[in-house]
């Protein structure tokens, strides 16, 4: 069992999940429901997922729940590209945004490995 408080990708995920509310407060307000729901939602799943799964008593189940949050990254990072094309986000905060998406998702495989490892 972790102390997920103390995990970076976690503290990270959760900086992300916060960028992501203030980015989209700047959309539509008619993509409140639409994409703004889901890109908050997804963000809110990577931290959520990561801290679920350090409870966890089995490193197994730790390590689906990393899985979840990794998918939840990817819901991300496809909601962003799209924002992008269609012109809710612009290409400079679109950049900073995946570029500390990519870093997370490089964490959580990483913490992924180093769990499975352990076993």
């Amino acid at each position: 069992m972790h102390n997920f408080r103390n995990l970076n990708v976690w503290q990270k995920s959760v900086d992300l999940a916060v960028k992501v509310y203030f980015t989209t407060k700047e959309f539509p307000s008619e993509e409140k429901y639409g994409i703004v729901s889901q890109m908050r939602r997804a963000s809110v799943s990577v931290p959520s997922n990561i801290a679920e799964g350090s409870a966890k008593s089995s490193k197994k189940v730790f390590c689906n729940s990393l899985e979840t949050s990794l998918g939840e990254s990817y819901e991300l990072e496809t909601q962003l590209e799209i924002s992008k094309r269609v012109g809710l986000i612009s290409e400079k905060d679109s950049e900073l945004l995946e570029n500390d998406l990519v870093e997370i998702q490089r964490m959580i495989n990483g913490l992924k490995s180093k769990i499975a490892s352990q076993s």
